[in-house]
């Protein structure tokens, strides 16, 4: 059985288990948040050992193969591409489509987010190297220690054979384990799903954030089912670009009904090698990069739900300027949230909320039983644009054996 139907079975049943359950039940719900917090952290397990001992192997092997720029300069530039073209189409659909106003509530503020650059900077180089290993939410940490041994390895690949043999080792090891835990992750699915269902099937009621999922609904399909295949098809002269959608089946139901991308990076690794045929040394180096950077689903959501909310505060239509600083700062800040795995979207609307001022500062909170929905969004965009962004650097640098679409897993 193919591995997207697997999961697909798994969301059914946990749609099924959620609509099932009492809805004023606190126990039932206390016991599948436990789960869901449970399977969400077994999920997590692997994920630091595959990114370390992946990224020596693919940094080893980029490095005396020459294309190490070459793969940096591609998946550079399709992260800030795709982040800015994820951007763009937020700011059109919501400025074409007036969506409805969000009735205003007198909600208390909480603590807000922010994000402390000087800190992610100086995390990026713990007091000891073997403490990055101990960091499970900022992959850059882990991958940063593995790129230094994979970069001095490769300096002398006779002295450093063993370091090298190792590495190789653990990455195949870690991944075969991680198969296993992908596997399980679809029956997990039906606890995950089944408590994304209860906690937020209030908001679906009332039928006020019902516009937005449309919109960010649409704008998926659009980006997804249009945009990226029409560059797949343009960049890689691809005849079948939907083969890498099609790919990317189970790591989006993951990722929509999780909004974790952490959670989703082994699946996406185990679609991109067995469906795709991106060789390890481009996915050791592309897909944690991706994560961590490629956050423009995470820009689009914010600029639609924070236009929404000035809409629903005044008639008055938004400036130019204050378009253009939205756009920007959503775009730029996008960049800064791999620290936040899950959350991240509505993390980003409170800073935007608090930096813009003018009375907005709590405005946020008119989104927060929506805050489901964005971040499930904003982690489905940011997964399928790591897996075609991967596939067009694995393409680009000859580093992909095409598989048939019947051997798909």
């Amino acid at each position: 059985m193919k591995v997207w139907i697997k999961y697909l079975i798994g969301i059914a049943l946990g749609v099924i288990t959620a609509l099932l359950l009492p809805a004023d039940s606190v126990s039932a719900a206390s016991v599948i948040t436990f789960l869901t917090d449970l399977f969400v952290r077994f999920g997590r397990y692997l994920v630091v050992p595959i990114v370390f001992s992946s990224a020596i192997i693919a940094i080893n092997k980029l490095r005396t193969s020459k294309i190490l720029l070459k793969s940096t300069a591609w998946t550079t530039g399709f992260i800030v591409v795709s982040s800015l073209l994820l951007a763009l189409v937020g700011l059109l659909s919501i400025l074409i489509v007036k969506l409805p106003r969000i009735p205003i509530t007198n909600d208390l503020a909480g603590e807000v987010a922010g994000i402390d650059v000087k800190s992610l900077i100086l995390s990026l180089f713990p007091d000891s190297a073997f403490s990055a290993l101990k960091e499970g939410s900022f992959l850059l940490v882990s991958f940063l220690f593995g790129c230094l041994i994979g970069w001095e390895s490769a300096s002398d690949l006779t002295a450093f054979k063993p370091v090298f043999v190792l590495a190789d080792s653990l990455s195949q090891l870690f991944y075969h384990v991680s198969v296993f835990f992908t596997e399980l992750m679809a029956v997990f699915s039906i606890a995950i799903m089944c408590n994304w269902t209860i906690t937020y099937r209030a908001a679906f009621a009332t039928g006020i954030y019902r516009p937005l999922f449309v919109m960010l609904l649409c704008d998926f399909i659009l980006i997804a089912g249009v945009i990226y295949p029409i560059i797949i098809r343009f960049l890689c002269h691809d005849p079948h670009p939907y083969r890498v959608l099609y790919a990317s089946l189970a790591p989006m139901m993951l990722a929509f009904i999780s909004g974790d991308s952490n959670l989703v990076l082994p699946l996406t690794i185990r679609h991109g090698k067995e469906s795709l045929g991106i060789k390890r040394r481009s996915s050791g180096f592309t897909y944690p990069l991706f994560s961590v950077f490629a956050r423009g689903g995470s820009a689009l959501v914010v600029i639609i739900s924070f236009i929404m909310i000035w809409r629903s505060y005044t008639a008055l239509a938004i400036s130019f300027s204050d378009i253009s600083w939205l756009f920007f700062t959503a775009f730029g800040l996008s960049f800064l949230m791999g620290a936040i795995p899950r959350g991240g979207a509505f993390i980003l609307l409170t800073i935007i909320c608090t930096k813009y001022g003018k009375g907005f500062e709590t405005s946020y909170l008119l989104l927060q039983p929506a805050a489901v929905i964005m971040c499930s969004f904003a982690t489905l965009l940011d997964t399928v644009t790591a897996m075609f962004g991967s596939y067009v650097v694995s393409v680009k640098t000859k580093m992909v054996e095409h598989h048939k679409i019947h051997h798909f897993i």
